[in-house]
């Protein structure tokens, strides 16, 4: 049986912010844009601000009528994630198996190291005293089985909590939880699960697992069925060994303006490239992933003969496949890259696969030296045909 620790972070760039401006302390703090940014949207609020109603993903505009006399900043990207490798750097020397799942979670495979503890409570307390004593910052611990069962724990107690949920309380503990907290569900599914009289996980356990597949599709159905006892073989996959780098976009509200829509992927696509040529690597695989407003989710790929690192390879093949779908409301929007291999090919012809190479090792240090986003290219700002 595994031993799985989810790290997650409390508001963590709020949290920076008000470690490096003391004058920040129990003001509700609004990370995302200025009070006046029209089309900006929250990356995290500080607790006091969530207290008005204020959550991430929402806009900027409705956040400052839900809260008028917050602090609202742009956020400062580069200090986040110099924040957040000090805290991944230290989470190595608790395990040699760590996936971080995000700049403010990971989660490490603790199996074999509980015997270097007293209890299962005293390893997770000494992370977070670790975490606190290194940073300033607090985490919120979830320790348990599996994957799934590690993220609810540490969501359990926040902020700065500690939960652990040993195999004997899995189901206890389950059986209450509103059905919405089921890892995967969403508005459309969890409206559908009360529609069947599912409005809690206990609702489930009595169903089988070919009714919920009848009900909800076979891999929805599948899932429930597992994740309803508590079942989730996913292993934590370090990073280093990671097939594929991607990032993604939750829209607020769903989104069917393609100008927009090709904004985001240009804003993806950079983020995608930066974070190859951090690692050294190149690809030879560009995929996007395209989730509707019915919860229908298209993901489509190309495979280039040469492997590529740089930002305008990324966004034309990405743009090219997402041209190809129609085009209804989007609720998610993601670009991805995979196929990996160590440094640049050279054609038949002559010249690396990346012709703009000059220009992408200057941006890339400006963005370095100051922080990633700094300077950008102008199709992420706004469409051509706007």
């Amino acid at each position: 049986m595994r031993t799985i620790m989810h790290v997650d972070m409390d508001a963590f760039f709020a949290a920076i912010e008000v470690l490096d401006n003391p004058e920040y302390v129990g003001k509700p703090l609004i990370i995302g844009g200025h009070k006046n940014s029209p089309r900006a949207v929250v990356s995290t609020a500080s607790y006091e601000a969530r207290k008005y109603g204020i959550h991430s993903a929402m806009p900027i505009a409705k956040a400052a009528v839900l809260c008028p006399h917050g602090i609202f900043i742009p956020g400062r990207m580069g200090r986040y994630a110099e924040v957040s490798g000090q805290i991944l750097s230290l989470l190595h020397d608790f395990s040699p198996l760590v996936e971080p799942i995000s700049i403010d979670e990971a989660f490490l495979d603790m199996t074999g190291c509980e015997h270097f503890y007293a209890s299962l409570e005293d390893m997770g307390t000494a992370l977070k005293r670790r975490i606190r004593a290194e940073t300033g910052l607090t985490a919120s611990v979830g320790i348990a089985p599996n994957k799934f069962l590690a993220k609810l724990a540490s969501d359990w107690q926040k902020p700065d909590g500690l939960t652990i949920l040993r195999q004997d309380e899995v189901q206890s503990f389950l059986n209450e939880l509103p059905v919405g907290k089921l890892w995967g569900v969403g508005p459309k599914l969890q409206a559908r699960l009360h529609e069947l009289n599912l409005h809690y996980v206990k609702d489930i356990l009595p169903h089988s697992e070919t009714w919920l597949q009848q009900q909800l599709g076979p891999a929805t159905g599948s899932h429930l069925y597992n994740l309803a006892r508590g079942q989730d073989d996913r292993a934590v996959v370090p990073e280093h060994t990671a097939k594929s780098i991607s990032h993604e976009v939750t829209f607020s509200t769903d989104q069917d303006d393609f100008n927009l829509l090709r904004q985001q992927l240009a804003r993806l696509s950079e983020k995608v490239g930066w974070r190859l040529r951090q690692d050294g690597l190149h690809a030879k695989t560009v995929s996007i992933k395209v989730r509707f407003h019915n919860f229908k989710t298209l993901t489509r790929s190309h495979t280039m003969d040469l492997a590529f690192n740089d930002d305008d390879t990324i966004f034309r093949e990405a743009l090219h496949l997402f041209e190809q779908i129609k085009l209804e409301p989007v609720r998610l929007l993601g670009v991805g890259v995979s196929n990996f291999t160590e440094g640049a090919q050279l054609s038949l012809f002559g010249g690396e696969t990346d012709p703009t190479g000059k220009l992408t090792e200057t941006l890339d240090e400006i963005n370095r030296k100051f922080a990633p986003g700094t300077i950008t290219k102008g199709r992420t700002l706004r469409s051509e045909h706007d």
